[in-house]
């Protein structure tokens, strides 16, 4: 699908489903990241042109149009429906990451074959009626997205604090809950009644998390499977043939861990990523990938760690929280009582360490590393987050 996308330069992605869950009158609905999401100019031409021209001709031709319905109980409806900024491992996300219009259509599987199959084609039909007529209107509102380089990139969003939700027409189905012999609890039981109520629509529009966006990113060319992604997604990068070192702001992972299943046939990993400056040097055949460039913000969000969807959560940097250096006990022990000897502040900081930690003091791995971190000897790369960012101010020189 990316290798379409890159090849063909659509100006509009439609990705078709049938949805299930509960029930509603809607029997076509659709939706994307809104304004406040990484393409506000597309977001807006989605809301003034297309969907009220789908909205127009699904009810002309006898379908109940609307949102995307994503209800935050479904055994209540009056609790209301969550809307949010779908993440890049989804269409509209990935389109709304790459600034290419993206709309997910979703059919219900509870509405016949025929209704949705015709739903289906008055769509599309709608849709590439309203793209022909207004094809200027799309692609200066894609241009604008692709140009905008905003100078701090969010990476995830919550709902607003101290903001009451919209309350929004919902067509719904009656519904009762009844006592279910076979699983022992309350079931929905849908009663065909068509209802209209009006709930809470809770949207995550303001920013929770950010990164201030890098001049680029420097891969060393070991992580080749992480820039083959990087090609495959069709994003800019230059490989470098001589030795360069960088003034570097990089993250140190701390608390890195993998679940215990895998999703999607790779592990995921999480951990906390704490920024420091060092110097980098980096080998021939390392990559720089600028982020002024159109899709600047997919690399962002690929490559900054605490993005959901970054390469490092869905495995690609594995090996660097592996700890590979270590030292022996018998090497370990005479080292740590001269230094115990030599130093007395050191002395006093681990006589204080035993008694505070318990946990400390009943593990003689940890004694000894205790020492070990604090000799020339200790790898102090461990945890390094192999791509490093190049900001503002930083030295970018020939060899090291």
């Amino acid at each position: 699908m990316i290798g379409a996308i890159n090849a063909w330069a659509p100006d509009l992605y439609v990705d078709l489903h049938v949805t299930d869950g509960s029930d509603y009158q809607y029997d076509i609905t659709w939706g994307y990241n809104g304004t406040y999401a990484h393409s506000p100019s597309i977001a807006g031409w989605l809301d003034r042109s297309l969907s009220p021209a789908l909205a127009r001709d699904l009810a002309a031709m006898g379908h109940v149009p609307g949102p995307l319905i994503f209800q935050i109980d479904n055994r209540d409806v009056m609790k209301g429906c969550a809307e949010g900024v779908t993440p890049p491992r989804l269409s509209t996300g990935y389109g709304d990451a790459r600034h290419l219009a993206s709309i997910l259509v979703e059919n219900h599987s509870l509405k016949s074959y025929d209704r949705r199959v015709l739903g289906t084609y008055v769509l599309l039909e709608s849709v590439v009626r309203t793209a022909g007529a207004d094809a200027a209107g799309l692609r200066d509102a894609t241009a604008a997205d692709r140009a905008r380089h905003p100078a701090e990139v969010t990476l995830s969003w919550k709902e607003p604090e101290g903001k009451s939700p919209d309350l929004r027409t919902f067509l719904g189905i009656e519904s009762r809950l009844v006592l279910s012999a076979i699983s022992g609890t309350m079931r929905v039981e849908y009663t065909g009644r068509p209802i209209t109520a009006y709930v809470p629509f809770h949207v995550e529009s303001e920013p929770a998390v950010t990164v201030s966006r890098p001049i680029a990113y420097w891969i060393p060319p070991v992580w080749h499977e992480a820039v083959e992604r990087l090609a495959l997604h069709g994003i800019a990068f230059e490989r470098i043939a001589e030795e360069r070192a960088l003034d570097a702001e990089v993250y140190r992972i701390t608390d890195g861990k993998i679940d215990a299943a895998p999703f999607e046939g790779r592990p995921q990993v999480t951990g906390t990523p704490v920024a420091e400056r060092r110097r980098m040097t980096f080998a021939p055949g390392s990559v720089r990938v600028p982020t002024d460039q159109p899709l600047g913000d997919l690399a962002v969000l690929l490559l900054e760690p605490r993005s959901d969807d970054s390469l490092f959560r869905w495995g690609f940097f594995l090996e660097s929280l592996q700890r590979t250096e270590y030292a022996e006990a018998y090497v370990l022990e005479p080292m740590a009582e001269r230094m115990l000897a030599a130093d007395p502040a050191l002395r006093a900081a681990f006589e204080k360490k035993l008694i505070d930690d318990p946990k400390f003091a009943g593990n003689a791995d940890e004694r000894l590393d205790f020492f070990y971190r604090r000799t020339p000897f200790y790898d102090d790369r461990w945890g390094i987050y192999p791509a490093a960012r190049e900001v503002p101010g930083e030295r970018v020189t020939k060899g090291s």
